[in-house]
């Protein structure tokens, strides 16, 4: 096979995307904007049980693969630059990982801009993660997911429940992970030419938009500048054409330097949150396998399944 047959699964995905965003203008509403984009990603090839339901307030959705462990659950935040994205997009990605973890899973639709900012995504975050507590699950039967933005949500969530001294999850998982809102990566100039969707300006600006007057350096907005002893095992996935690959990079140095157990897997020719595709992709169900593999490894063995939750 020659290497422009073995480039075609990702450059056909890159079409894909590049057509939605062709489309997108100054006039283009939010409205439409989201649409497109759950148009774009949204499938049901997966087979899983959905439920949509108000986690303390936050609209949600259980999103169970077929026998699923019904004591272990994972809370899932959604990528789109705060912006677009929503369950509904994530609904096949979210199943995949449910059935590959052996784990109910719990998307999340936090408030996005512009008719919220920051900090309001991390606020819906904890009033989700808190109702799973009050459901009964033991916070070692839980384990936080998230890519793009929702990766930099699931990280901030684990800063502000350490903040608060309350119970933190047992393992997270990030694809593509934005942790960093200066977007000040080297990566940004190094994989600028070999991104083919998301650029140095462009992300600045999604960011200026969410923070509305916050500072970009703010630990709990950008995770990658805060201090971080004390978290859970963390897996961090990204592609290696992404100019956001050192806020994934840089996040795993500093939290291994800080003594946690972190692990940075760099999946080579792969884009921006790969793992969506996985009906041209071959490296996403693999990613995939690897994070059900990953979170396997954490889920506790030693006590009773099911002994607080309320299902």
């Amino acid at each position: 096979m020659n290497a422009v047959a073995e480039q075609a699964p990702i450059e056909r995905v890159i079409e894909r995307i590049k057509k939605v965003y062709g489309r997108w203008n100054k006039t283009t509403t939010v409205a439409q904007m989201r649409d497109d984009w759950d148009d774009l990603l949204w499938s049901d090839t997966f087979p899983a049980k959905t439920e949509a339901v108000s986690a303390n307030g936050v609209d949600a959705m259980w999103i169970d693969a077929a026998d699923a462990a019904a004591d272990k659950v994972l809370l899932y935040f959604h990528g789109g630059g705060f912006r677009v994205g929503s369950v509904r997009s994530h609904r096949d990605l979210i199943a995949r990982i449910s059935a590959g973890a052996n784990c109910r899973a719990l998307g999340v639709n936090y408030r996005r801009s512009p008719e919220h900012h920051f900090p309001a995504p991390i606020e819906d975050a904890m009033s989700a993660y808190q109702w799973l507590l009050d459901q009964g699950f033991l916070p070692n039967h839980i384990a936080l997911v998230g890519d793009s933005a929702g990766g930099g949500v699931a990280l901030s969530l684990l800063l502000a429940l350490r903040a608060k001294n309350l119970p933190l999850p047992v393992a997270t998982v990030t694809m593509s992970v934005w942790s960093d809102l200066t977007a000040s990566g080297e990566s940004y100039i190094t994989r600028a030419a070999a991104d083919p969707i998301h650029q140095q300006r462009m992300i600045q600006g999604m960011a200026k938009a969410y923070l509305n007057g916050a500072v970009p350096r703010d630990p709990q907005a950008s995770p990658l500048f805060a201090d971080l002893h004390g978290l859970p095992p963390l897996l961090l996935q990204v592609g290696d054409r992404e100019t956001v690959l050192d806020d994934s990079r840089n996040f795993v140095a500093k939290a291994c330097a800080a003594g946690v157990d972190a692990e940075l897997e760099v999946w080579d020719g792969m884009i921006h949150v790969f793992q969506q595709f996985t009906s041209e992709l071959p490296e996403a169900l693999q990613a995939i396998e690897s994070i059900g593999c990953f979170l396997k490894k954490h889920w506790p063995t030693n006590d009773k399944r099911g002994i607080n939750a309320r299902i």
